[in-house]
């Protein structure tokens, strides 16, 4: 499982076709990869990791920090979360200029390990915190990229 995790001052989705419309303010859009083996372990270190990430300086939490490090995470400021399921992040580029796609996990696994990735940062963020596109819907997304900060999380590592 792969998760590129991007700190944001704001983000949204937006689905026309099916007039669906959701967004965040301060916090993190996670595009989540799932890959053929994947498992609930695997969801369940990617989605702690994603809310423990020390992406976030005390600034950010409206408390002094001399430094401005970041030190903090996007639970520690109260934030939100938009999650994306994104399957091109399995995408092989190494032979041809066309991604092949084989290592993506099919719908039939991968959609239940999305809900459980879903549920568990609801776990450990609140539900009113979170929010997510539709798994395998064209959508379009924007995102104010806050640093710009982009970290890639993997259950592999």
């Amino acid at each position: 499982m792969k998760a590129v995790v991007q700190r944001v001052k704001s983000a949204s989705v937006n689905i026309v076709e099916q007039n669906y419309y959701q967004e965040i303010g301060k916090g993190l859009v996670i595009f989540l990869g799932i890959k053929n083996g994947d498992n609930e372990l695997g969801v369940n270190f990617v989605a702690d990791k994603c809310t423990n990430l020390r992406i976030f300086s005390r600034r950010d939490a409206f408390a002094e920090d001399v430094e401005d490090k970041m030190n903090i995470s996007v639970k520690d400021i109260g934030g939100e979360v938009l999650i994306i399921s994104q399957f091109t992040l399995y995408g092989e580029t190494s032979k041809g200029n066309r991604p092949n796609f084989t290592e993506a996990a099919k719908p039939v696994q991968a959609i239940p390990l999305y809900e459980k990735f879903v549920a568990r940062m609801e776990t450990n963020l609140g539900n009113s915190k979170v929010r997510e596109g539709i798994f395998g819907a064209m959508m379009d997304i924007q995102l104010v990229n806050y640093g710009p900060v982009t970290v890639i999380v993997d259950s592999n590592r």
